[in-house]
């Protein structure tokens, strides 16, 4: 039976995998397709792409309305930009970026610190935790949680690295930070949220 279920474990991570790979491509495509002009493919990479950024913007701001005005303020200068994205591939990173560092911007005009999470502002985790079932699906929840209490820049790190699936180099640019940054912002948040599950204080 061990043998089984790893056997089944694997199988779905190649499935995962595959699956992954099949979206990278469709999203290349579209963004070279939007950059020419076509806009039946302009419309499919939003309605993809929103989502993601909106959620990227929660993840550094902690409040839904003003991630959801982000991330439409973003796409202004993303569309002015399509045509001048050299690699298709690098569009991710890029416009995760962009997210950022209007984000940032909207630190300093407001001039405060970011809001606390919000229990049910978090899109990404919900749709993590609806992905699962039963005991897995509780667990899962957990760790959901224990990721929502985190600083926005190590949530955010955490985010884009396990559930975007990003390198350590495009995380680097998509949050506007060097590469060592990034490495030290993924171990202090994999360190709390094992503090969090096992019941410490930090």
């Amino acid at each position: 039976m061990p043998a089984l279920a790893h056997l089944e474990c694997r199988q779905g991570k190649e499935r995962r995998h595959v699956n992954r790979e099949s979206e990278r491509i469709y999203d290349e495509f579209l963004v070279a397709a939007a950059a020419t002009g076509d806009r039946r493919a302009l419309s499919r990479l939003i309605a993809r792409w929103q989502p993601r950024l909106q959620r990227h913007a929660w993840r550094l701001l902690g409040d839904a309305e003003r991630a959801k005005d982000m991330a439409q303020e973003s796409w202004m200068e993303i569309l002015r930009g399509l045509a001048r994205l050299n690699d298709v591939a690098a569009f991710p990173a890029w416009a995760y970026r962009i997210v950022t560092r209007r984000c940032q911007r909207e630190f300093r005009r407001k001039d405060r610190e970011p809001f606390e999470p919000e229990d049910e502002a978090s899109e990404g985790i919900a749709d993590v935790r609806e992905s699962g079932s039963g005991e897995f699906a509780a667990e899962l929840s957990i760790v959901m949680d224990a990721i929502g209490m985190l600083p926005g820049p190590q949530r955010a790190a955490l985010a884009l690295f396990y559930i975007d699936e990003l390198s350590v180099a495009e995380i680097a640019i998509a949050t506007d930070v060097p590469p060592g940054t990034v490495k030290t912002r993924l171990m202090h948040a994999r360190r709390k949220v094992r503090a969090i599950l096992e019941g410490e204080t930090q």
